[in-house]
């Protein structure tokens, strides 16, 4: 993963060196736009997938409702209800906003995790692709969010945005074993359903966006996973995780990177204890450049993309454990992204998925889906 680490890298000085006169992506429904009262938003995604080898599926993959509750000029309250596939009900944000000032608020509550791109900004006319790029759903558990409280800012002088939580974290042990070599940290996210909250996590995030067009992101977690019996030696895992991104605009170009870096100890005394097979390191990136295909002045644009991912959540074991050479997937995903007006999106496009293993080959899938956001 060293040769990676210096393609990420070599992407974002890239970035950054050719920064012109755009402004990077924004959120639609900030806490400084909320008028007073009630606002209500939302998004949705319904998706049609057919791989190669399987039969095909038809999903209203997500639809989440946004209530925002504007006190007064100071104090608001924003909560997302989400339903996924039709049947399963969530809570994925509600938080407590406190502006102290106009650059600085203190927020409590159900918090998304500031790492990287996605797990903040996974609204389906935010990002290129019928399906989120599988980064953030094998090492970026999104949607990553949990119990926590913290504040957020700006320094206008520097360009720079900041975010500093702390939370509870992933859970490892509650009665069964939940962490595992193949998806990580995924199925350790309690998402505030009655949480363990055995140990404190730190979570941070500073954007900078002095440069026209370019906005660069540093992600930083560090903790322990909670369990509900610390007397069993091998049922908690330490968490470290750097992440880094880069999104750029110039005229009808865009383009975005995420590198993620996550390193787990006590893993081989975790494995040991469970029977499981997870990682002690786990790392990968994605580029993705697109091109919309319609002149500036249309009020729709056609995004013309491709993604390139390559991640593994073995890129290092510990103990006895031998590295499954199939947790090393690679990913090209390349499509069109129609977007009819600002808040609705027609996808379609191509993945090809593949792995390090020996006997591996690639197997292809073709997507379409409907996103809304408002």
């Amino acid at each position: 993963m060293e040769k990676t680490k210096l393609t990420v890298l070599i992407t974002l000085f890239t970035l950054s060196f050719y920064a012109q006169n755009n402004s990077p992506e924004k959120q639609l429904l900030s806490l400084q736009t909320l008028v007073s009262g009630l606002s209500i938003g939302g998004y949705g995604e319904m998706t049609y997938n057919n791989p190669d080898s399987g039969s095909s599926e038809l999903d209203v993959q997500r639809l989440v409702i946004l209530f925002a509750y504007k006190f007064d000029d100071r104090v608001s309250f924003i909560a997302e209800i989400e339903f996924e596939h039709v049947k399963e009900v969530y809570v994925e944000q509600a938080f407590l906003n406190y502006g102290v000032s106009d650059n600085f608020s203190i927020k409590g509550g159900l918090l998304l995790v500031p790492m990287g791109i996605i797990n903040e900004y996974h609204e389906p006319t935010t990002y290129n692709g019928v399906e989120r790029p599988s980064l953030n759903n094998k090492l970026v558990p999104t949607t990553w969010r949990e119990m926590g409280i913290g504040a957020t800012g700006r320094i206008n002088s520097m360009s720079l945005k900041y975010q500093a939580y702390i939370m509870n974290g992933f859970v490892s042990y509650n009665g069964e074993y939940k962490l595992k070599g193949t998806n990580g940290l995924r199925s350790g996210r309690q998402k505030g359903a009655e949480s363990i909250g055995s140990n404190a996590n730190f979570a941070s995030k500073v954007d900078y966006y002095g440069l026209p067009g370019l906005k660069l992101g540093l992600s930083f977690y560090n903790g322990k996973t909670q369990t509900t019996d610390k007397s069993i030696i091998g049922s908690q895992v330490g968490v470290s995780m750097l992440g880094l991104d880069a999104r750029y605009v110039k005229n009808r170009f865009t383009a975005r990177s995420e590198y993620i870096d996550a390193s787990l100890s006590n893993t081989d005394l975790y494995n040991n204890v469970s029977g499981k097979d997870l990682g002690s390191k786990m790392s990968g990136y994605y580029v993705e450049a697109a091109y919309n295909l319609l002149p500036m002045a249309n009020r729709q644009k056609l995004d013309a993309f491709v993604r390139y991912e390559d991640f593994d959540t073995h890129s290092s074991v510990a103990g006895s454990l031998t590295k499954n050479t199939s947790f090393h997937r690679k990913e090209t995903t390349f499509g069109l992204s129609y977007h009819l007006a600002d808040g609705a999106v027609f996808k379609m496009d191509w993945q090809s998925k593949g792995t390090a293993a020996a006997d591996s080959k690639a197997k292809g899938q073709f997507n379409m889906g409907i996103g809304v956001f408002f």
